[in-house]
């Protein structure tokens, strides 16, 4: 399977990598020196990841794994954004290894505070094989996690919400809605112009005017605006909605403890998820061992056993049994249905589109 993403890469393929600005108007304002050298052969490596559900599956099919082939302990850390950036800056951040989303990392390179990577120490990744838009100077993608559609089936009888428009049809989709607010992810405008008739294909750049035209049908149907991940299936699983935006993999337990929820694949938001290395870390040389690792398919199939990331590696679901790869949007029977958010667009566009949404959602 051949991954094929929206947005323009940052920099193109490994071999000739070049520095490029991802946020031109920024300066970079690093200011601590690298402590980043060969890491010393340490047998300790730390990691910040998001945790949650998403960090278990990690520990389960990945670090504990990894840690009883090299002998290298894995640690873990949980900070924000705010506080790693602030680490970072000082040159002495407490974690080797981030796990994070592209689009973060992008806002992140003009500050100066991740290392450049050296995929020559990364053995496994010419025969990964990954888009290309997972390969930058600073990032390398492994995963990417979607935004989609989910819904009680209790909720419509035997009818089901199967598109955008249906979300945005309260009457024959009658009941209470949940969509994220700036605080959770990227403003879900794609999914308002989805509703309104526009091809995936189409979608960018978006038209920000008809996008709020259409949230304004939606409103007053809008019941709370989410703002982490794990709340649209605690509102669901109440009935106080009947549908929601949803990071995909969030309601996996809920539903596999008999939770009467359902996904909806089609007209998926998909977002790349990768490692970075920041300035001044301590253990180098065990940070690349733990990216090499991570991109091996076996190991990102077996990930996605235990947590339905979306391998980066297409050889990753070859391996999966039909049952798994049909809770993955990305597996090949189901890549088409959904859609790459561009990152280039929303670098550009976010403060000003958030600010408009923020004033919206209090009218």
């Amino acid at each position: 399977m051949e991954h094929r993403f929206g947005r323009r890469a940052l920099l193109r393929g490994a071999g000739g990598l070049a520095a490029a600005a991802v946020l031109p108007s920024l300066a970079a304002c690093g200011t601590g020196t690298s402590r980043a050298t060969t890491g010393g052969g340490s047998k300790t490596v730390i990691v910040r990841n998001s945790g949650g559900a998403y960090g278990e599956a990690l520990q389960k099919g990945i670090y504990t794994p990894f840690s009883k082939e090299t002998g290298i302990e894995v640690k873990v850390v949980n900070l924000s954004g705010t506080q790693m950036l602030a680490q970072m800056k000082q040159g002495r951040p407490q974690f080797d290894l981030i796990d994070n989303s592209l689009a973060q990392f992008a806002r992140w390179v003009p500050e100066n505070v991740l290392e450049p990577l050296d995929y020559d120490r990364i053995p496994s990744f010419k025969s990964a094989k990954l888009p290309e838009n997972m390969v930058e100077e600073h990032v390398v993608g492994k995963s990417y996690y979607v935004t989609l559609m989910a819904y009680s089936t209790q909720a419509f009888g035997n009818k089901a919400p199967g598109t955008w428009a249906d979300f945005w049809d309260a009457g024959a989709f009658a009941g209470n809605r949940s969509m994220g607010n700036p605080d959770a992810d990227i403003p879900e405008l794609e999914f308002a112009l989805l509703a309104d008739g526009v091809p995936m294909d189409k979608l960018y750049p978006l038209d920000v005017d008809r996008a709020f035209k259409a949230m304004d049908r939606i409103r007053p149907h809008i019941k709370k605006y989410w703002d982490t991940g794990n709340l649209p299936g605690v509102l669901l699983s109440r009935r106080e909605v009947a549908l929601s935006t949803v990071w995909h993999g969030r309601l996996d337990q809920l539903i596999a403890g008999g939770a009467p929820l359902a996904y909806q694949l089609s007209g998926g938001r998909r977002q790349a998820q990768g490692h970075a290395i920041p300035k001044g870390a301590a253990n180098v040389d065990a940070a690349y061992q733990l990216i090499d690792y991570t991109l091996r398919p076996e190991v990102q199939a077996g990930i996605a056993k235990f947590y339905p990331a979306n391998p980066a590696v297409a050889a990753a679901y070859d391996k999966l049994t039909a049952e798994e790869r049909a809770k993955l949007p990305g597996a090949p029977e189901f890549f088409d249905k959904g859609f790459d958010v561009d990152i280039d667009w929303w670098l550009k566009n976010e403060s000003a589109v958030s600010k408009r949404w923020r004033e919206w959602a209090r009218d």
